[in-house]
């Protein structure tokens, strides 16, 4: 964790020196977990990918403003992604070209393949967010993050921008109301993150 820590802060500081390869590495390491998070937060494959070019032109504008205080970039960068998703009635054909000049891996690269299985995971994501519709946006962001992608309440917190004690009593709450409106989607955490683990290609 240490290391990896030390290469995003590494990283990090080539991009405020205005190294965009730089930028490109920490894309590379994590816009897979962006774009899961993204996917789950919007049921879309599409809005998803649009999303995490978003967050990462966000990260690149804001590198001047921000000093890294965690080990991983990750969970400023899903913080980004919260708001983003928040906001997403805001055009993104500005963002088009810096995405084109980002480093894309493999996975993502053809969009013709697996689209049975892309399709197949926005019906689950929807009908998790379906089940979740009764809860405030509060709850509804912390159990995305907790509950459907796995991140550890400090995590979440951190990404949030709230203490942690908050994130336990808001993943309690939201477990309770969904145990009440949609008891069939509790426990699904695990299922669910094993379908968002890749973008399935």
């Amino acid at each position: 964790m240490n290391q990896l820590g030390e290469q995003d802060a590494e990283l990090w500081a080539r991009c405020v020196s205005g190294d965009q390869d730089a930028l490109g590495m920490l894309f590379e390491r994590h816009s897979d977990a962006v774009f899961r998070y993204c996917l789950s937060r919007t049921g879309s494959w599409h809005d998803a990918e649009e999303l995490v070019s978003v967050t990462f032109l966000e990260a690149w504008r804001q590198r001047n403003s921000l000093t890294l205080q965690r080990d991983s970039l990750l969970p400023w960068l899903l913080g980004v992604a919260t708001n983003a998703a928040k906001n997403k009635a805001r055009s993104v054909r500005r963002y088009e070209q810096f995405l084109g000049r980002l480093p894309h891996s493999a996975v993502a690269a053809d969009h013709a393949t697996a689209a049975d299985e892309r399709i197949d995971v926005e019906r689950q994501v929807r009908e998790l967010l379906e089940g979740a519709a009764g809860l405030s946006a509060g709850e509804r962001d912390v159990l995305l993050l907790c509950v459907m992608n796995g991140y550890s309440y400090e995590d979440t917190a951190a990404a949030l921008g709230i203490p942690i004690g908050t994130v336990r009593s808001r993943v309690n709450r939201a477990k309770k109301k969904l145990r009440t409106a949609a008891p069939h989607l509790v426990g699904r955490g695990d299922d669910s993150q094993a379908i968002l683990e890749s973008r399935l290609s």
